[in-house]
C-alpha cells in the first residue's frame, strides 16, 4: 500500500512552520488547500477515517496559534513535507513564520512528548532546516530542545 509506514520505523520528528506572517491564524483546512494547489495527495486508503476532508496535507500535524494541535495525515501514512526524509519521520508545523506565541511552544512541547509516549521511543528531533535549504521553522530546533529539555526534564 503505497505511502504506508509502520510507527515501528518512526524515529524523527521534523519541525516546520507555515510560512505565513507572524501571528495570521490558519489551520489544517488552510494547509491541505495550498498543498492540494501543490499537488500533494494523500492516500486515504491507509486510514480512511482519519480526516477523510483533509486530502492533500503533507504534515502529521498543525499547531495553531491558540496552541490548538490540529491532526493532518495519521502518523502510518509517510508525510510529504520534508522531500527524501518522509518516510520514518513525523511533520509538524507551527503557524507562523519565526514568532510563536507561548501556546504553541507548550503544544509542541506536549506534542512532542506525547509522540515519545505514544511510540515508546525516544525521538530525533530537528528543524526542516536541517534537512533542507529552507529557513523553516524560522528557529533553532536544537537550541530549543536542549533548553526546554535541560530546564524542564
Amino acid at each position: 500500500m503505497g505511502n504506508y509506514q509502520p510507527l515501528s520505523e518512526l524515529d524523527t520528528i521534523i519541525i516546520h512552520c507555515s510560512d505565513t506572517p507572524n501571528g495570521r491564524q490558519h489551520n489544517a483546512i488552510d494547509i491541505d488547500d495550498w498543498h492540494h494547489q501543490r499537488g500533494f495527495k494523500r492516500n486515504l486508503i491507509i486510514e480512511p477515517h482519519h480526516q477523510p476532508h483533509l486530502t492533500a496535507i503533507g504534515y502529521h500535524f498543525v499547531i495553531c496559534l491558540d496552541g490548538s494541535i490540529e491532526a493532518g495525515r495519521p502518523l502510518n501514512e509517510s508525510g510529504a513535507h520534508a522531500r527524501g526524509y518522509n518516510r520514518g519521520s513525523v511533520g509538524i508545523c507551527l503557524i507562523g513564520r519565526d514568532q510563536y506565541t507561548k501556546a504553541q511552544w507548550t503544544a509542541l512541547e506536549k506534542l512532542v512528548l506525547l509522540l515519545e509516549k505514544q511510540l515508546q521511543k525516544e525521538l530525533n528531533v530537528i528543524g526542516h532546516n536541517q534537512v533542507s535549504n529552507k529557513r523553516c521553522p524560522g528557529f533553532d530546533v536544537q537550541q530549543w530542545m536542549y533548553q526546554t529539555w535541560d530546564e524542564e526534564h
